[in-house]
């Protein structure tokens, strides 16, 4: 690095031609350093240091190196002032080896080969400067280097329909909002504090009792245009967007619809085209949220390099492992809003989903001066305060270095500075008003069902998932042929579905199925979905268990119960199972450690073994991994958790294979319900189908087939 500038002129000198002479404890780099050193060792005091004072102690390392050889080299520094320069420096070094010893991440910071990025060099400039030091020009202006085209990007796609989004309209719509934005630069009493790790500190000491949510306005109308309901705390959020609000780190504890609350706050501030970022596991479930919230939106959901996209839709569904193909289109692309789902995922800042979900977010901010941008999830912070980093940063409310905008508006109102008695709950309390909106259940346990399934659709797209579909498929051509060989053995025409004839054929199927369970039948292709669908249910599992605590996780087969259980072991959790070959007081254990060993979090229940007899409502959501034939047995396997004693809502979270016969019998799981309903509680519900639950599934498959063949009904 260049050290011309700190050669050439000393601060001292500096100070000398301006006439004013100042003890050695005040003037020059070394007071700056002293700051510098201390603060980071203080942190380090704490615990892990963060990005941001990593920066300053290997800055602080490089001018300790630089001012020990100016002090040495100087002829107008006379044998005293050297002297007492080296001391102090030498100080300077002590403190900062003893900090490294602490953080020992930060030795590699102390090497002179470490190298230097532009913030560290920019800082560098900022500290002589400070000092009084006269730079040269080559020293002031830091050019950033461009960084190599990673192997990521060199992956990037632009699918054929965004080029004719582009070609169709090739320019943007200008936005001055953000050039008219009155708070976009602040200068006041906390212009030259590090406000960084105070507003952490602020939510470690300034809380005060108080829960982490924003003043929200009353409800407001609950309709929407699916013609669903919206529950009363969603009403709430919905209405503050329609006041004008525009940032959101929604922290509402799964079970709550923060995924409805996302998509209806983007219909009332018109934020499309709306992009959303979600883990794969909901993706599907996404795309089935827009059809049933917003309905007259059109939904593109993102796979592979983008062949099947329509980038005319309105909400675009991309999941954080395909970013590194597609972040150079969604940069471009004129997105209004940008929904991160599960955005704890990108609390790394070194991660690459990280990296490219602020590429595109700080682009979408950079073009709009107000655009709708919503981070989700039950679990910011899973470690540390500083996981609040990179969501704060995604929403604008920060930088690398500094709070932005309206959040130092807020926190410069305040009147206060870190020094002062009071800050820390103030600043909370700036700081959450940006956004910040925290529920849990029992917070709005009047506003909630008792009970209530969730159903989360996935794509099989990996190898399980192409033989689950070419066993369907196998499945539906020997339906097919069964029906057709009957009509020609009767000497009846094709034309109509003969629906008595159906029912013979899947009753035929079902029969045959149950005296030999192998090859493609009806009941191999419902273990095949449950084999595929395994490892997701298990990786949904894992972010409630992160995010609400304990959950209790059914299968039906052993197998699949085996892949989710080694997968929850593999993720640090310490599962517990129930199986029906265990013992008596195997089984209790397993029962005891999961209610009252709060490192125990998921227990993994076979529907049969754990569906009857077994109290867990130390839990409050149930994950069904794979579906019963019986709805008795889905609503026994609810039951274990929804009992007397529960004192919050119960929410059953059902793992759909979409495009299966899977979502089929899911339906038929809820038409079988209405049996009970009708016969044993008097609701008028729609009628059931008659006829087994295999039964009825083989018929629909063949309906459907016969339909699409041009019979018909």
């Amino acid at each position: 690095m260049a050290q011309s500038g700190a050669q050439k002129t000393s601060a001292r000198s500096g100070n000398r031609a301006r006439g004013k002479k100042r003890p050695l404890d005040e003037e020059g780099i070394i007071p700056i350093l002293a700051r510098a050193v201390r603060e980071v060792e203080n942190q380090a005091a704490r615990g892990r240091v963060s990005p941001a004072n990593r920066t300053k102690f290997q800055v602080a390392a490089l001018l300790v190196r630089e001012e020990r050889n100016r002090v040495k080299e100087d002829p107008d520094v006379s044998l005293t002032e050297r002297q007492e320069v080296l001391k102090r420096l030498d100080g300077l070094a002590a403190i900062m080896a003893k900090t490294a010893a602490r953080d020992t991440s930060l030795i590699a910071l102390l090497a002179p080969e470490a190298k230097v990025s532009d913030a560290a060099k920019r800082l560098r400039r900022d500290f002589l400067v400070a000092s009084g030091a006269q730079l040269d020009p080559e020293e002031l202006i830091i050019v950033e280097a461009k960084p190599e085209l990673s192997p990521e990007l060199a992956k990037q796609v632009v699918p054929q329909s965004v080029k004719q989004a582009q070609l169709a309209n090739p320019f943007m719509a200008p936005d001055f909002a953000a050039y008219r934005n009155p708070s976009a630069k602040v200068a006041g009493a906390l212009t030259n504090w590090e406000l960084i790790d105070p507003l952490f500190r602020a939510f470690e000491q300034g809380a005060g009792g108080g829960a982490a949510t924003m003043d929200l306005p009353e409800a407001g109308p609950l309709h929407t245009p699916g013609g669903v309901d919206l529950m009363v705390h969603q009403s709430r959020f919905i209405e503050s967007v329609r006041k004008g609000h525009r940032t959101f780190l929604l922290a509402d504890e799964p079970g709550l619809g923060k995924t409805a609350q996302a998509l209806m706050a983007a219909e009332v501030a018109e934020a499309f085209p709306l992009l959303v970022v979600v883990p794969n596991v909901v993706k599907m479930n996404w795309a089935r949220e827009v059809h049933k919230w917003i309905p007259s939106r059109r939904v593109t959901v993102v796979h592979g390099d983008g062949g099947e996209l329509d980038a005319f839709s309105d909400v675009f569904v991309v999941n954080y492992d395909i970013l590194d193909r597609h972040v150079g289109w969604l940069s471009k692309f004129d997105f209004r809003g940008m929904v991160v789902d599960e955005a704890h995922f990108i609390k790394n800042r070194e991660s690459q989903r990280s990296k490219y979900v602020q590429a595109v977010a700080k682009t979408i901010r950079a073009r709009l001066g107000h655009p709708l941008l919503i981070a989700l999830t039950g679990t910011p912070l899973i470690n540390q305060i500083e996981d609040f980093r990179m969501i704060w940063e995604f929403l604008g409310w920060i930088d690398e270095k500094k709070p932005l905008g309206d959040l130092m508006v807020a926190l410069e109102a305040t009147g206060l500075t870190p020094v002062d008695p009071g800050f820390f709950a103030e600043a909370r309390r700036a700081v959450v008003s940006m956004g910040i909106v925290r529920r849990r259940k029992e917070d709005v346990a009047s506003d909630i069902p008792a009970r209530r399934i969730a159903d989360i659709p996935v794509e099989l797209d990996d190898e399980s998932g192409r033989s689950v579909r070419d066993a369907e498929a196998a499945l539906v051509s020997r339906l097919i042929d069964r029906y057709y060989r009957v009509l020609t053995a009767r000497g009846t025409e094709p034309g109509h579905i003969d629906y008595d004839l159906v029912k013979l054929v899947a009753h035929s199927e079902v029969e045959e199925s149950k005296q030999e369970q192998t090859g493609d039948n009806v009941f191999t292709l419902v273990r095949r979905i449950g084999q595929a669908k395994a490892l997701m249910a298990a990786d949904y599992t894992s972010q409630l268990a992160r995010n609400v605590g304990k959950v209790v996780f059914f299968a039906k087969h052993i197998d699949v119960m085996d892949a989710a259980y080694s997968h929850f072991v593999q993720q640090g959790f310490q599962p517990t199972q129930i199986r029906g070959d265990q013992t008596a007081q195997v089984r209790q254990d397993a029962i005891d450690q999961f209610t009252n060993n709060p490192d125990v979090k998921v227990i993994v229940c076979s529907l049969q073994a754990a569906g009857v007899g077994v109290n867990l409502q130390v839990a409050s959501n149930v994950v069904l991994a794979e579906l019963s034939w019986t709805s008795a047995e889905q609503t026994q396997a609810i039951d274990r958790v929804h009992r007397i004693g529960q004192e919050v809502p119960v929410t059953a979270w059902r793992i759909l294979a979409a495009q299966t016969v899977d979502t089929r019998i899911a339906e038929l799981i809820d038409h079988k319900s209405g049996l009970a309903l009708r016969a044993l509680d008097g609701v008028d519900v729609e009628d059931a189908e008659e006829g087994t639950m295999q039964e009825v599934a083989l018929r629909n498959l063949l309906i459907g087939a016969l339909t699409e063949r041009g019979e018909r009904g």
